[in-house]
């Protein structure tokens, strides 16, 4: 008697037949051809689910794992390997375990149990697309996130490997500008002019501008809080490809507590081209 051990990864789900074939010879020196067969069934061993949600610049994607085998399995490795130009950070739930027992945690963190007959698992990434993946034009395949690289052991600790397709996610869609606040007093002063120091960038690979920078006064007078102190409309110099300028608004409150500064407009004159709810700002007035 001879026993051995083949593996062989299986990738194709369904009908399968295993050919086993023993050639030998008997007494007298002939030679003998001995086939056998043995059907049976691929399925798979566990199903994955994903969900991709967009969140302003922030993706969020969700895997729920299910167990779909008569044994427990033990999920070794969950990982999510992002696109180029992107990162990913897997996002947990609060550890409530003392803080001195937590470095020891880490080194020998226990495998994630999914339990027989429809078990479940959810895992939830946080997906970020790099500056430099910002400026990149949209070439077909580039709405692909990553993909998961799944590994378990089963009770007696066979290993199993998955490798689902690759994930894919509704590109971002980027605005040609952005404005963002750069310094906001700490303080500010009822009825007292104050400066708002803003950045204005460029986000595209043209050049574009010149911009007309305005406060629209959708609002009665009646109703806003912070008003334009000065001109009414700024006018701000071309702005080259992904690159930015500086500026600063004049402006003055006649509400006190907590208001917002909403409605900053801005206007590229050379494409005629309006953005606006770009930035709101929210600050307190202090009347003292």
């Amino acid at each position: 008697r001879y026993d051995f051990i083949v593996e062989h990864d299986v990738k194709e789900l369904g009908a399968h037949t295993l050919v086993c074939t023993a050639l030998y010879s008997d007494n007298d020196g002939e030679r003998k051809y001995l086939p056998q067969y043995f059907k049976f069934m691929v399925a798979n061993p566990l199903s994955v689910r994903t969900k991709v949600r967009v969140v302003k610049e922030t993706t969020f994607l969700e895997a729920s794992i299910e167990n779909h085998t008569k044994s427990n399995l033990f999920m070794d490795q969950v990982d999510f390997e992002p696109a180029q130009h992107w990162s990913a950070t897997v996002l947990r739930g609060v550890d409530h375990q003392p803080e001195s027992k937590q470095p020891m945690s880490d080194v020998f963190k226990p495998p994630v149990l999914l339990r027989s007959g429809g078990g479940v698992h959810n895992f939830l990434y946080q997906l970020k697309l790099s500056s430099d993946g910002s400026s990149l034009p949209k070439v077909e395949g580039s709405n692909v996130l990553g993909k998961l690289q799944i590994t378990w052991r089963t009770n007696l600790g066979e290993p199993g490997r998955l490798q689902p397709q690759q994930i894919l996610g509704s590109p971002i869609a980027r605005k040609d500008i952005e404005l963002r606040a750069v310094e906001v007093p700490s303080i500010i002063m009822l009825e007292k002019p104050f400066v708002v120091r803003l950045n204005l960038a460029n986000q595209t690979d043209r050049l574009l501008g010149p911009f007309e920078v305005w406060v629209s006064q959708s609002e009665s007078l009646d109703e806003k809080a912070v008003m334009v102190n000065g001109l009414l409309t700024m006018h701000l110099a071309q702005v080259e490809a992904f690159s930015s300028s500086e500026f600063q608004l004049n402006l003055i409150a006649v509400k006190h507590g907590v208001q917002k500064i909403t409605g900053i407009t801005v206007f590229d004159t050379r494409e005629k081209k309006t953005y606006d709810s770009l930035l709101e700002l929210e600050v307190f007035i202090d009347s003292q």
